[in-house]
């Protein structure tokens, strides 16, 4: 099959677009024909092996996983033994390391029916990025319906969803991005939407019971400046955060945690977004009942996902960026 392969970390003129064996599914896997994969932060950190402090997960001196990809969807093409949820045929979406091919073999509790409504390349749109934002803002932060929320990085893939999921869940959504994606956050039903080019949020006077950091740009003081007393700050991953290369993300998750204790009743928290079957038929609920509509800026075809990864690293893309297959 063919597939966009890595030998050795660096950008995205590491990836080859090259033949490998088509994968054989395992114990409680499903293997399945992709149709559309969609392209993630977490694509061009596992690229780069970055932060450094990562690498016991992806592989010390070259990538564990060869095959770069983590969302897609596609049918269920063969099924390993033990799984009995899926027949051959089956249209699915989910998540799974090595989807930037034309098959991939995934754990069956972390695929689920494709939505009915959706293409396979917006459906593909959907596990990873909406997951994250359905976590941060159900499980982590629990939002209520009148609360106010403040989604920092509004127009990125998981910012998108997170807009739609505060409004599913009553809240009074404000959004932040730059000039260029104010009318797209607007789209997505936000209340009101702060260009960040010529306002500052931490700034201007307004207080939010839920702020959600897609960015990682601002310091947590801003951050508890624009929350009310007992308001909530979720912290995801995903964004270029300061502490660079070396430990990324998780220099900003310590500084939360030293933070916490002194917090005098606000909550400093961070998503660490796990999928599963539920969340995925959470989604699929939500998508078919028009809650959530996945935003696609751009597709490439599966021989081009080295420029589909290096426009969403360089180039600031709004929402989601698929792969087709």
């Amino acid at each position: 099959m063919k597939a966009v392969v890595q030998d050795r970390y660096g950008s995205a003129d590491t990836l080859e677009f090259r033949e490998v064996a088509r994968p054989v599914p395992g114990a409680g896997e499903v293997l399945v024909r992709v149709h559309a994969a969609s392209v993630n932060a977490y694509d061009w950190h596992f690229m780069r092996g970055d932060p450094l402090l990562g690498r016991g997960v992806m592989g010390l001196r070259r990538p564990r996983v060869p095959v770069r990809g983590r969302d897609f969807a596609g049918r269920v093409e063969a099924l390993g033994p033990g799984v009995t949820g899926f027949e051959p045929g089956d249209e699915v979406y989910g998540e799974a390391n090595g989807a930037f091919a034309e098959y991939v073999c995934a754990r069956e509790g972390e695929v689920g029916p494709k939505p009915a409504n959706l293409t396979f390349e917006q459906a593909a749109a959907v596990p990873l990025a909406g997951n994250t934002a359905l976590m941060a803002l159900r499980d982590v932060a629990a939002v209520r319906p009148g609360q106010a929320v403040l989604v920092n990085g509004a127009s990125g893939g998981v910012g998108t969803f997170a807009v739609q999921l505060g409004k599913a869940c009553g809240a009074d959504v404000t959004g932040v991005c730059s000039t260029r994606n104010m009318d797209l956050v607007r789209s997505l039903g936000a209340d009101r939407v702060i260009d960040y080019t010529r306002e500052d949020f931490a700034r201007g006077g307004r207080r939010y019971d839920v702020v959600l950091d897609l960015v990682g740009n601002r310091s947590l003081g801003d951050f508890r400046r624009v929350l009310t007393p007992t308001g909530t700050l979720v912290l995801s991953g995903g964004g270029v955060y300061e502490g660079g290369s070396v430990a990324g993300p998780m220099g900003l998750f310590l500084k939360r945690r030293v933070q916490a204790p002194f917090a005098r009743g606000q909550r400093l928290l961070e998503v660490s977004a796990r999928q599963s079957r539920a969340n995925l038929t959470a989604l699929r609920k939500l998508a078919e009942s028009g809650k959530i509509t996945p935003a696609v800026e751009r597709t490439y075809p599966l021989s081009e996902a080295a420029e589909a990864i290096r426009y969403l690293e360089g180039e600031h893309a709004r929402a989601k960026v698929v792969v087709t297959v």
